[in-house]
């Protein structure tokens, strides 16, 4: 599965000031590109709501070999509700410490050099104090070797050991960290690229084992460690991607009305198989494989799917993603004369009235 890309993660966020400030003020990050909307998305990119509604794209790069934050800003809504389902990214970056100690953003540390922080509506984020792991970066067919593409396709989960070496340093910190494998064990890669500071996501599951044969076996994302004493599991695509974390949890996964969605591509013509896939294995498809079109933009197809626990998954077709998701140098501008065209914060505060909750 060496063809398919981590993307990005979707928060949904009801102040889109703060929210901005926490990004590009304390983690560092660029504004990638910002798309407004009159009504809600047919694949509910910004949650169950039908009206005006908007997505800005934020990240230490751009998006062909970075992951990235979309943050969706439902008009009218200020604040949703959190669950237990999203336990945090994790990035490398000693001058997003320094950023958020310069700004008084608050800081707590979970262990030696690692600091725990949340970005507005308390989504949370794990700073490790140094900078992003050197690393080479390139196509990602260039990724996977076939040996381990083929084991990636025939072997079945066990329940013992895991598929690859151990990425060095994974379980050391809190937060979870990792270190990349080097440029040498990585496939080959030739072009190198300024390394992503974003290391991974870590979603929480109520049965690990089960929730391993759904991402390892029907989505071929390859198992880096497995830890059953932790109930832990790291998995993804390649190498030099942003990984997956899985934390097992007692009791239920549950999503709130905060709940996000992580999204990854594929090369458009393995959409319809692997809505074919899930039908025939009896998955929750939330959206059956659609067309997207973003004004003046590439439109895309995209299929969403939930995991056992009810995360949602975004597959998106790889080509014209990869339009659509071009920098927008006039990304930030058009972020900032949004902003300042939402007047709803002063006119509910205006009526003594809170905004909506989501």
């Amino acid at each position: 599965m060496a063809t398919r890309r981590s993307l990005h993660f979707v928060f949904k966020v009801g102040n889109r000031f703060q929210t901005a400030c926490f990004y590009r003020d304390v983690l560092g990050m660029k504004i990638l590109r910002h798309e407004e909307f009159e009504e809600g998305c047919r694949a509910a990119c910004n949650g169950p709501y039908d009206g005006k509604w908007s997505k800005t794209m934020v990240g230490f790069g751009p998006e062909d070999d970075h992951f990235v934050a979309e943050l969706t800003y439902n008009y009218g809504i200020g604040n949703y509700k959190l669950g237990n389902d999203f336990m945090g990214i994790t990035l490398a970056s000693s001058q997003a410490v320094s950023n958020a100690r310069k700004l008084e953003w608050p800081l707590s540390e979970v262990a030696e050099g690692v600091f725990e922080t949340k970005a507005p509506g308390g989504y949370k984020f794990y700073l490790q104090n140094r900078s992003p792991p050197q690393s080479v970066r390139g196509p990602p067919t260039a990724v996977a070797s076939p040996v381990a593409e083929h084991r990636l396709r025939t072997r079945r989960l066990s329940g013992h050991g895991s598929w690859a070496q151990p990425l060095r340093g994974m379980w050391d910190l809190p937060g979870p960290g990792h270190e990349p494998a080097s440029p040498a064990s990585a496939g080959g890669l030739s072009t190198t690229a300024p390394p992503d500071p974003v290391l991974k996501v870590t979603l929480a599951v109520s049965d690990l084992q089960k929730s391993l044969n759904y991402w390892s076996n029907l989505l071929g994302m390859k198992i880096y460690e497995k830890d059953e004493k932790k109930q832990r599991a790291l998995l993804g695509y390649a190498d030099n991607q942003c990984k997956l974390e899985l934390q097992g949890i007692q009791g239920a996964v549950v999503h709130a009305t905060a709940f996000g969605r992580i999204a990854f591509s594929c090369p458009q013509k393995e959409l319809s198989d692997l809505e074919d896939l899930m039908k025939r294995e009896n998955q929750k498809i939330l959206t059956p494989l659609v067309s997207l079109d973003t004004p003046g933009k590439a439109t895309v197809q995209v299929i969403i799917l939930a995991d056992p626990d009810g995360h949602e998954i975004c597959f998106v077709g790889d080509e014209a993603f990869r339009e659509l998701s071009k920098m927008d140098p006039e990304g930030s501008k058009l972020l900032d004369d949004a902003m300042a065209k939402d007047k709803s914060d002063e006119w509910f505060a205006a009526q003594n009235k809170p905004k909506a909750s989501g």
